[in-house]
């Protein structure tokens, strides 16, 4: 495989600069091609960050935590502050250190403050030692500062926070839980809500590299942490070092978040042969049909008879098991092959009129701060439309194309209500700035298809190589990727070198 190096001339890093001259360094980055309000925020002084032992369990024993104050409202920087949660594990090899690889997590609502002891036993050693491994909580998400809205129990259910249809299409039940949800937020999210989102957090992430004594931070994202990283890269072009975007979103400025959630019918559709294949195997304990093609048609009438006599499901949310749960299952099985069993366990007991025990979740106050973080951000990274019209046509185009998952993909969420418009325009990706960005995706992947990752790569232009790697799920590099692609990745942390061109991992 033929490859180029991306700046691995080795440059002098200060671990630990003075207050001063990290403030000074954001200035810095601030005079590079970034958005007025980017350098407007140019952080005050910083006092150098309190690393103590982390709480709870499980991890790494070198694991350290910090918190990081920052503005709530980047606009006035000077206003009321929150804190940033953050973790880190040192370089193994101090001799051997580059910098930081900061872990930008999925979601949103998904934290990476236990990344450096999770991930980061998977990391190959000489990654390890390259870098500082740091994670953290984005905004709204706890132990940072934390929001709320106060649902209702039943509107913290995966169904309905990502709504599906009634049996029929219909989309009036959801309209009427959108505005209940959106006020919610409104009248129990704060002053917060109304500052979460994608560029907020990508400007955290500056006031992080400042604390930490970085000119430059390396970064690994994975799922809406690709578009956290690449709007960070535009943001601020000359603070990045090497950047693995893995598992991409589509950055459509005018779509963003509807874009992501319109993708799951192509994903979806992508991943469902891998699951059929599976389920029809012969020796699988779970199969649920001779063959791979009897099994999709096996499904969709199994969902029909659940929309139309649902199964009591105590202490599931909902208590019952309809064709929307049935469907919601299907997507959350297909981010891992290793989760497939779920589903084919599910539709096994379904056909017999039964249910398997009923899942146990977080805790609810988990799942209010998460489904919060969600909310605002995905609500404030962009308009959505307030037309019901226009979402009945949606959902019935999706429908007609897409059965398997009945039109949620473009449905109205809470969004459709939400309250406040956004606070600024989305960033538009493009191709200029230094070429240090490697993509890595599977070619099958509910969540990020394919399809989508493609417009990310051709966003970044000249900027970035992407490795298309020949495998399921979500998540690739280090988790439901292969051996090529893996490979691929370490090899671009630990030396800079990427492949010359896309390539193709079978």
């Amino acid at each position: 495989m033929t490859t180029q190096r991306t700046d691995t001339t080795t440059r002098t890093r200060s671990r630990r600069r003075a207050a001063l001259v990290g403030a000074c360094a954001v200035l810095l980055g601030a005079a590079a091609p970034v958005t007025a309000s980017a350098a407007a925020a140019a952080p005050p002084r910083q006092d150098p960050l309190a690393w103590t032992t982390c709480a709870g369990t499980g991890l790494d024993p070198r694991q350290q935590c910090a918190a990081l104050d920052v503005p709530m409202d980047y606009a006035d920087p000077h206003g009321p502050s929150i804190s940033i949660a953050l973790s880190r594990i040192p370089s193994e090899k101090p001799s051997a250190r580059r910098g930081t690889l900061l872990l930008i997590p999925g979601g949103p609502g998904g934290s990476s403050l236990g990344d450096p002891s999770g991930k980061g036993r998977k990391l190959p050693e000489e990654v390890r030692e390259k870098y500082d491994l740091v994670g953290f909580a984005p905004r709204g998400l706890a132990p940072s500062t934390a929001v709320d809205c106060g649902l209702d129990h039943g509107d913290l259910a995966t169904s309905r926070l990502r709504p599906w249809p009634a049996a029929d299409g219909s989309i009036a039940g959801n309209l009427t839980d959108a505005r209940r949800m959106a006020q919610a937020c409104a009248k129990n999210g704060g002053e917060l809500i109304r500052h979460l989102g994608t560029v907020n957090e990508a400007r955290d992430i500056d006031r992080v590299r400042a604390a930490l004594g970085e000119d430059e931070l390396s970064a690994w994202g994975v799922s809406y942490g690709t578009y956290v990283g690449a709007v960070y890269n535009q943001l601020f072009p000359r603070r990045v070092d090497r950047m693995v975007l893995d598992s991409n979103d589509n950055p459509d400025p005018a779509l963003v978040n509807r874009a992501w959630l319109g993708a799951h019918e192509q994903g979806v559709e992508d991943t469902f042969p891998d699951f059929a294949a599976w389920a029809s195997r012969p020796g699988n304990p779970d199969r649920l049909a001779e063959r791979a093609a009897d099994v999709r048609p096996l499904f969709l009438r199994l969902a029909a008879r659940l929309d139309r006599t649902p199964i009591p499901w105590p202490g599931a949310n909902p208590e019952e098991l309809n064709g929307n749960v049935l469907r919601q299952t299907m997507l959350d099985t297909f981010y891992s092959p290793s989760r497939y069993p779920d589903l084919a366990r599910l539709m096994l007991a379904a056909q017999r009129g039964t249910v398997p025990p009923a899942p146990q979740g977080p805790p609810e106050a988990v799942l209010q701060n998460v489904a919060a973080v969600g909310a605002g951000t995905l609500c404030n990274d962009v308009a959505w439309p307030r037309s019901a019209a226009a979402y009945e046509k949606d959902v019935a185009d999706s429908r007609a194309a897409y059965p398997l998952t009945a039109g949620m993909p473009r449905n109205a969420m809470l969004c459709a209500a939400w309250p406040y418009p956004p606070r600024q325009a989305p960033v538009r990706i493009t191709g200029h700035g230094p070429s240090n960005v490697l993509l890595v995706q599977n070619e099958r992947d509910v969540a990020t298809p394919l399809s989508g990752a493609l417009k990310l790569r051709s966003a970044l232009g000249r900027r970035a190589v992407m490795v298309t790697v020949n495998s399921t799920g979500h998540d690739a590099y280090l988790a439901n990727g292969n051996a090529c692609g893996d490979e691929t990745v370490s090899r671009f942390l630990t030396t800079g070198l990427r492949p010359a061109a896309d390539v193709y991992c079978r």
